[in-house]
């Protein structure tokens, strides 16, 4: 079998990333810190890519996935010189070529990732098997936690709740304010939901220094938090080793960083995080890599976001692997069925906490293409 065409599907969509401004504001002392206010979400291109072979067999996936969401005409033309007339079932091979071109490239690490994705699909075709069959289904479905939110501490809480009667285990903040104010918050919000359940913190949106996550670390093991998320600068490597050394709770690093798989191995194995932050919009042949990584450091991999067509990627993959625990889930839409808009059927929703990827053949989005094409701006 032969790659015989690439090519890009292109909407304009509402962007997952909005604008935003900065503001300094006091954080204790003389140290003051950016805080973010949002100012709109703009109109962005979306890409879709196509994998076609001399076998009438297509590779469907997205570019990227709430976020990276283009691919750049040169990479695309890159990749045509690279992959046409190859087999697109040597999956290890076709990644080594696309990773060895990079350094070549001057773009992004993990700009190949949509083309192994779409390999894969095209393998579960051939073979007749999803992809957590190819890969070796680890179980059925996989818990999902649950991403809530609220202006002040009180809705928080009460958001917590809510998500929590609709079967979610695990729960992740987005807590923005210093680490005594989070501190409170998280309190507030564990005596709402009780004991069982897994909290986590993303600090994604805070600037907490290296003795201010250490002291805000200790206090979410006393609430007996799951981890602690981008708790510091994820290129500070020497600060996240000496928290990862100083605290009990699991540090998950580096979200900024995953597009690029040397680096994320080497925060793992030189202790700058416990647990690994992954992305399939690398690519799920990088992916299993990470995946095999953690395992031998006796950790697991924690995906971030849907991961591709728009959670189907990561639904297989969160249901293959048996070093992770939790897919990520962002309520009202916004990942999922956004999907919609171009002319997915069936994006994939968690029910009563669990998310179990689709039937069908390699990664089992289903798709209306006389609505897809209507909405297409253009081909590339």
């Amino acid at each position: 079998m032969k790659i015989t065409e690439i090519s890009l599907s292109v909407f304009e969509t509402i962007s997952n990333t909005g604008l935003f401004e900065l503001q300094e504001v006091p954080a204790g002392g003389e140290r003051k810190r950016w805080v973010r206010t949002a100012e709109g979400a703009p109109t962005r291109e979306l890409h879709v890519l196509h994998v076609r072979t001399d076998q009438d067999l297509e590779g469907v996936c997205t570019v990227g996935d709430a976020r990276y969401t283009r691919m750049r005409t040169e990479d695309l033309e890159q990749l045509r010189f690279l992959a046409l007339g190859e087999d697109p079932q040597e999956r290890e091979r076709l990644y080594s070529k696309c990773k060895a071109a990079t350094r070549g490239m001057f773009t992004m690490y993990g700009w190949h990732g949509a083309f192994d994705n779409c390999l894969w699909d095209i393998v579960g075709k051939v073979e007749g098997k999803s992809v957590s069959e190819l890969i070796g289904r680890a179980r059925q479905s996989c818990p999902a936690y649950y991403n809530y939110g609220g202006a002040t501490k009180e809705a928080s809480a009460e958001d917590a709740s809510k998500a929590a009667e609709q079967g979610f285990i695990a729960l992740k903040d987005h807590f923005r304010g210093t680490g005594e104010v989070n501190a409170e918050w998280a309190a507030a919000v564990r005596d709402s939901v009780g004991e069982d359940l897994d909290l986590l913190h993303d600090a994604a949106g805070c600037s907490y220094t290296l003795d201010e996550a250490v002291e805000l670390g200790r206090r979410l093991e006393a609430l007996k938090f799951g981890w602690f998320e981008e708790p510091l600068d994820d290129r500070d490597l020497t600060g996240l080793q000496r928290l990862c050394d100083a605290v009990d709770i699991p540090i998950l690093a580096p979200e900024t960083l995953m597009n690029d798989v040397d680096l994320s191995r080497a925060w793992l194995e030189t202790a700058a995080t416990d647990k690994l932050r992954v992305n399939g919009r690398i690519g799920t042949t990088a992916y299993l890599h990470l995946v095999e990584a953690a395992r031998v450091m006796g950790t697991t991999v924690e995906p971030n976001g849907p991961g591709g067509l728009f959670g189907h990627v990561h639904a297989h993959l969160t249901c293959a692997v048996k070093n992770t625990t939790y897919y990520e889930y962002f309520p009202n839409g916004s990942r999922d069925e956004a999907g919609k808009e171009i002319g997915l059927i069936n994006p994939p929703i968690p029910i009563d906490g669990q998310i179990t990827p689709a039937g069908g053949l390699g990664w089992g989005a289903e798709w209306d293409w006389d609505y897809f094409e209507k909405k297409r701006v253009t081909v590339r």
